[in-house]
């Protein structure tokens, strides 16, 4: 049976995947912040990775880890740039197998999304930009390897931590008012679809570069509504605001969203749409 790496293994697509991959590889699960040593992995380090590549010799690697606190990133880019871009060097370094690697729409400016694989990119954040590192890193080496790009993706579960679906759907519930933006465009993705796909690419073995999103795009505030709907909560609770409001620190793609031809037919993978992956997780809910 083979193995296969799994970093950032305890986020909430992390745990999607390994609930996806766990009964046909060996799984090696870890994380930055985790109860056991032996699951315990910095990427940013070199010698930790280059000890636990020699220890566990995966034949693949999952890489999910990642800084992704997009003004966390603005405010220190030097620690960005260690997780993000580093991080994925260290990883390659020596390895033979197939690499996977996570990366994002933050990759584009969002001026004229949503985006194709062949558009041109230019980053308008660190957050951003470090995974477009990342991404240059892989193409320009001689890894075999496959680049994911995707963008709002949630989930809903115990251990969900940073998820726009669980937010919406517990302030609603607690009858608490909510802003959300209605100047930032994409096409969000369930946790579970997205897993599925690259459970797909795992045992196909298929390489390159594909955008991976479910079938939608829409406004964040208009995600909200849809959330509301499928919950049967409240949307009067739910106020659009505008980006400029909120005074981040680091700058958001506002036109954005990925578009899926090139999987649908070159692989013919067609991704669900969002109304149909929210609907999927709300009778997984029995709430």
């Amino acid at each position: 049976m083979k193995s296969i790496l799994i970093t950032g293994a305890f986020g909430q697509l992390g745990l999607a995947c390994s609930s996806s991959l766990q009964t046909k590889f060996r799984l090696i699960k870890t994380g930055l912040n985790v109860n056991s040593v032996t699951n315990k992995l910095d990427i940013s380090s070199k010698k930790s990775v280059e000890s636990f590549l020699g220890q566990h010799s995966p034949d693949i690697i999952l890489n999910l880890a990642a800084m992704t606190d997009v003004d966390g990133c603005e405010r220190d880019p030097e620690g960005a740039n260690r997780v993000n871009f580093e991080g994925v060097v260290n990883l390659c370094e020596g390895f033979k197998g197939h690499f996977i690697q996570l990366s994002t729409d933050y990759v584009f400016n969002g001026l004229k999304g949503p985006y194709l694989e062949e558009h041109p990119t230019d980053a308008i954040c660190v957050y951003g930009q470090s995974k477009l590192d990342a991404e240059k890193f892989l193409i320009n080496s001689k890894i075999n390897h496959t680049i994911i790009r995707a963008n709002v993706l949630y989930s809903y579960s115990p251990d969900t931590k940073a998820s726009f679906l669980k937010w919406v759907v517990e302030s609603l519930k607690d009858s608490k008012g909510i802003n959300v933006v209605r100047d930032q465009w994409n096409n969000p993705t369930s946790t579970n679809s997205l897993a599925q796909f690259i459970n797909w690419v795992v045992l196909s073995e298929t390489y390159g570069l594909y955008h991976y999103a479910d079938n939608g795009i829409m406004s964040r505030f208009e995600f909200a509504h849809l959330i509301a709907e499928v919950f049967g909560l409240d949307s009067d609770l739910i106020k659009p605001i505008l980006t400029s409001e909120l005074d981040q620190a680091a700058s958001r793609p506002l036109k954005s969203g990925l578009r899926t031809q090139k999987i649908q037919n070159q692989l013919s993978v067609v991704p669900p749409t969002v109304q149909a992956s929210l609907i999927e997780i709300y009778n997984s809910l029995k709430l």
